[in-house]
Order: C-alpha cells, then structure tokens, then sequence
C-alpha cells in the first residue's frame, strides 16, 4: 500500500481514517491478510488499522512495517557508513517502532510523517522490512570503502564471516531494530528488502554488467536468542532485469502447457539458494498502462495490458511464487499512484514536480494497483458511442467547436486529469471499412502544413500530431517527425536511433507512428556484449467501451463509433504535453542539451475524412490558397493545482480475489 492519493506526494500522506478503513475491508474481501507499508505512515494509518482490527477480532489484518533509507544520499555518495546516513537510519528505525507501538512524539519533518502515535499496532505487526532496492554502484563502493567492517557481532543479529562491509551494515541495522522493539516486549520476524539486481545468484545470460555486479545475501546474517526468525526477501518482476528474456538457464521450467517460464525458473533457482530459510516474495505484479516499460518471457510485460490481463498475469505469478515453495507473496500494489515515474516517460514530463496533478496513461509505474485511481471524467463520461453522458455535463465544463465542419453535425470536446475528450455527430453513420476519420492536432507555431493524409492541401500553420480512426489496425495517434521527442531524445541526443536529416526539417510532411523505447542501445564495457536499442508503438486506439458493466469493456480502450456518433479520449502525452495542469508542451526545441517545455494556448482541432474508394478528402479546402487552421477555435482551459478523481475496482481486483482463496484453501487443505 502507498501512502499518496491523486494530486499529492506520498510525504504529503494525504490518506484519512475513513479511505484507510474502506480500503481494510477491501483488503480482507480480497482474500489477504497482509498489508505491506514502506515507511512511517502519519498516526491515523495505526488508529485505523487497531480499530479496524478490534471490530475484526476473529480475522484481524496484518501488516508489515517498512523503514526508508535515505536513499538520495546513499544513491549520491554511495557510503552506507557515512555518519549522516547510518545515524539517520538508525534513528529512522528507533522512530518506526515508537510508531508501531504508539510510544513516540514525531516532529514535523519535510515529507515525512509526524504527530503523535498512541495506539499500539504491535499485536497485528507480521514483520519488519527495512530498506530499499540497493543501488548496486553504492553496495559496491561501501564494500570497497569499509574493507575492515566485518565481524559484526550484536545483541540478536550479527554478520556471518562470509558477510560483506555492507551485510555488516545491515546486520548492525537489524539489530537495532531488534534491540529497541525487544524494549517494548515483542520480538516479530525481520528482514531486509531486495531486489533481483543484488540478489546472491549469478545470471550468465544478463548482459548488462551493473545488473549482475555485487550481491546482497540474506544468508550471510546470523540471529539468535530471536525466537520470531528472520527471512529473506526480494521485489521480483518477470520483465526486469533482462535476463528474465536472455538467460537459458532459466528455460528448463515448464507450465503445464510446456511454455518455459523464466520467471518460475528464477524463484526456484533463488529458493534453492536459500534451502534452509523462509523466503517472500514482497513485491510482485504488472501494470495496467498503455505504456509499457520492458518486454517479458510469457507476454509478462512492464505495462500493455487491460485490467483483466493485469488480473490474470498477477494470479499465474501468485501460483508461480508457492509453487516455488516461497513463504508469501505480497502483490504490487493497492492503488493506483499518480506521482509515480518511469524511465522510458519521464524525461518528456516536464516540470517533474508536477507529475502528481496529471495521470500519464503511458507511465505504466502510475497504474500497478489493483483500485483503480481514475481521472475527474472517467466515469462520468463512458467511452460507448452514446452521447447521453456528454448531454448531463455543465455547459461550462464542455465546449461545442464552432465552424464549419463538413462531414459532421457537432463537435464536441472537453478534458481531464488523463484526457482530452471528443465527441461528434457525422452527417451519417460511420463505417471503417469505408472511410477514415483524420483530426489534426495543433497546440504551438510550426509542424506539418502538407502531408500526404492531407492531400493537395497545405495549411497556414503545421500540425504537431494526427489522430486516425478507421481500422483495429490503423487507430492511432501519429507524431510530426520533427516533433517527434522520442527520436528526438534517443536519436539526436543520445545517438542510439538512426535520424533522417529531411525528416527533422519544420514541416517535413511525415507524421510517426508514437513509440515508447523497452531497450536501450547497450556497448561494453557496460555491456557483456553489444545489444541495440528497441521500441514498440505506443499510441494505437483500441476500440472499445470504458464501462466496466459492457461486454465490451476494456480499460484501455480508447475510442467507439456508434451510427453516427464517434467518442474518443486521447491521452494527453500523446498529443505532445508534458504538464497538462499548467499548459506545458513539448517545445520544437533543446535547452541545454535536454528536450524542453513551452507554453501552449490550448488545442485547434481539424476534422476531415478521407473515403477509401477513391482517396478523396472530406472537410478540407481543396479549391486553392491555404486552409486556415490559424483561424480555428482554441480549445483552451485554466491551469489547475488540485484535482478531481474517483476510485473503483479493477477487474483484476477480482481476479486476484479469486487467486488468493484458492491459494489460501490450498494451504488450509494442508
């Protein structure tokens, strides 16, 4: 569970009792019993959940309680033994029990929780978990740095000789931990997060050398006189790093269809390592995103999936994970968080500090929960062809296009926290098999003023992107090529994409197919060996009905056509925004060296359609002269700093619903 709500940071911990409590029993119908936090959450976090506990005394919820690093610093000076970091961690850690056990006052602190804890949450603790995903450049430099920090010998936990500089570090962390929770009369199991990148295994089919650099081995710490054990956990996804794809030696394991699924081959290797201990999977699972991240064995990609194929993904890991024989799974994650990054998006969002005020359905890191954290209108208006909703909203929150639009009855548009919405009339019914409809997309001086979905005509001012409707397969969101900051970034500024010098010219006529990069271009020494950048489409429209009662429901759908009506709703990346919440879009240019951001006075929409009989265009000026897109209405809206948004249940909540009580009835049957 995250501890942000749309519209805030996680340190703003903007979540209340009544969210907290609604959500508890969303959790226990789920089929859990465990919730998983990362940090110190604000003192209405451990009232609720005792509460809620002391009305569910049969079947109460568990949680297991995090403790950040300061991991900024150690990622910077990559020195886990740094006085500055080991004291603040240490103290981190002293707060976190106070805090479970309702015996401290916390100060405020810039983006971190404080008040005062009062109810002890300590009966209903299943185990501690500190840390985060080790940067493996810093384990490395503090084992180089600290070569005599070994031996460490403490209260319950102590190093293994075998134990590097930084297990001794973890070791000494650990057993604070314990010393001051053994104050308060309790003794509860421990462990310390990692991830597949520092795990102890060697991957021979992972190519780039940091992936596989340094380990980080729970077995190297030894515990005694700690009657409530000590396990090892990991984050592990089945899309990174790499050689979930590359490595053969994770092919031998089969599904029961006979495909090789890497990932199951990975949890059984990693058990197998850790034969004499309990082992937990405390983050799994996929995103319910357009944009996708990385590719996977098995279709498991970071990204690319509906919320059904999301459900269905994150159950075959569920079963993957005990068939393993692992103590646990812990299911990434709960809700939806706006103000979530990813590596492949983040360098086009720009301010980055704005990032919680928008929903980027391309950031696939924003959409791994299993509620969904939906936009002001998502719901509201349900994409399905009907323009019913569209009639039941304000005057003032909508804008009827005027003009003279051949081909069409209406035009209508508006926008939310996600989206740009459009709606419309033709003059008769739509039918793909006969025509396109083409929507030309202006928001700032320069782009296409000619191109071949055109015609004959050229414009007096260019389009940034072009929005086609006909096909399964030609539904999409295109790109002008000199617009186009996604060959811009990894073509002209990194050099990892062949660039065309004519298509990089202002008003080259061609429009992209959007893409999202999944590989970066990879060179030794970095590398193993050389491997070259990838891509895959990321602005296909797929057709289909965003209410979850249809039969033709898809999360992800984009767009429907009903006789003559037509809805669609566009994400707002993919028409070049970078900050729809102050206006910001991608500008034609560079500062320093970086994509950079411009104002925009809002959108110009051009319709016009092209029958496929015989290519002729609809809607479009061919007498002569310029077609004045110059002199089209602006659709343009006030910069927001809060927002609007609902939550619901994905249909991967119930399938993980139905996951988790086969698994929980199989393991009472045992």
């Amino acid at each position: 569970m995250g501890a942000a709500l749309p519209g805030h940071d996680p340190g703003e911990l903007p979540i209340s009792k009544e969210t907290y409590m609604q959500w508890f029993g969303q959790i226990q119908e789920l089929g859990a019993d465990t919730i998983r936090v990362y940090t110190i959450l604000s003192p209405i976090f451990y009232q609720a959940l005792v509460e809620y506990n002391e009305r569910h005394a049969d079947s109460p919820l568990y949680f297991i309680q995090g403790v950040w690093t300061p991991e900024d610093e150690l990622i910077d000076k990559k020195d886990a033994y740094l006085e500055s970091i080991y004291s603040e961690f240490q103290k981190e850690i002293t707060l976190a029990v106070g805090a479970v056990y309702g015996t401290v006052d916390i100060p405020e602190r810039f983006g971190k929780a404080s008040g005062s804890y009062r109810y002890n949450a300590g009966p209903y603790l299943l185990a501690w978990h500190i840390g985060t995903e080790w940067d493996p450049m810093m384990v490395q430099s503090t084992n180089e740095k600290h070569k005599d920090k070994t031996g460490f010998q403490g209260s319950y936990v102590s190093a293994a000789p075998a134990a590097s500089p930084f297990e001794n570090w973890l070791a000494e962390m650990l057993d604070h931990l314990a010393v001051q929770e053994s104050q308060n009369g309790w003794k509860h199991p421990l462990t310390f997060t990692n991830w597949v990148t520092t795990d102890p295994l060697k991957h021979p089919g992972e190519n780039l050398v940091q992936e596989d650099m340094v380990s980080v081995d729970a077995a190297h710490l030894e515990i005694r006189d700690w009657p409530a054990g000590y396990f090892a956990s990991f984050h592990a996804y089945p899309y990174y790093p790499d050689f979930f794809r590359t490595d053969k030696t994770l092919t031998s394991m089969a599904d029961a269809n006979g495909e090789p699924n890497t990932y199951l081959g990975y949890l059984t290797q990693l058990k197998a390592h850790y034969k004499d201990m309990p082992v937990m999977i405390t983050e799994f699972g996929v995103p319910s995103s357009v944009g996708i991240g990385h590719l996977a064995n098995k279709g498991r990609n970071q990204g690319g999936h509906d919320e059904t194929g999301q459900g269905l993904i994150n159950a075959s890991l569920l079963q993957d994970i005990a068939g393993a024989g692992m103590a646990g799974g812990i299911v990434f994650s709960w809700q939806d968080e706006w103000f979530k990054r990813t590596w492949n998006t983040m360098h086009f969002e720009i301010p980055q500090n704005r990032r919680k005020l928008w929903n980027n359905v391309l950031t696939n890191e924003q959409h791994f929960g299993l509620v969904a954290e939906r936009s002001g209108k998502d719901g509201p208006l349900v994409i399905d062809g009907d323009a019913n909703d569209w009639q039941k909203l304000p005057e003032s929150d909508k804008k009827r296009l005027t003009g003279v639009y051949p081909g069409w009855k209406s035009l209508w548009i508006t926008h939310d926290e996600a989206y740009v919405y459009v709606m419309g009339e033709l003059e008769q019914p739509f039918d793909p098999e006969r025509e396109r409809l083409l929507f030309g997309v202006d928001t700032i001086p320069g782009g296409n003023r000619h191109a071949e979905e055109l015609g004959n005509v050229k414009l007096d001012e260019g389009l940034e992107t072009l929005i086609v409707l006909g096909k399964d397969d030609e539904s999409q969101v295109k790109i002008a090529s000199n617009y186009n900051f996604h060959t811009r970034l990894y073509g002209g500024i990194y050099g990892m994409l062949p660039v065309q010098p004519v298509n990089m010219k202002d008003d080259s006529g061609v429009f992209d197919p959007w893409k999202l990069a999944v590989d970066l271009e990879q060179t030794p020494p970095d590398s193993a060996a050389y491997s070259p950048f990838q891509d895959v489409p990321a602005g296909k429209l797929m057709r289909g009905s965003t209410d979850p009662a249809s039969d033709d429901f898809n999360s992800l759908a984009m767009w429907q056509a009903k006789g003559s009506v037509v809805e669609m709703r566009i994400p707002w990346m993919l028409l070049g925004f970078t900050d729809p919440s102050s206006l910001q879009v991608m500008s034609y240019g560079e500062t320093d060296g970086k994509l950079a951001a411009t104002t925009t006075r809002g959108i110009r929409l051009l319709p016009w359609i092209i029958r496929r009989s015989d290519g002729s265009i609809r809607g479009l000026d061919e007498t002569g002269g310029l077609y004045p897109v110059s002199r089209l209405p602006i659709y343009a809206w006030p910069a927001w700093n809060e927002v609007q948004y609902s939550e619901r249940l994905k249909k991967s909540y119930y399938l993980m619903k139905e996951a988790f009580h086969q698994i929980g009835t199989t393991y009472a049957a045992k």
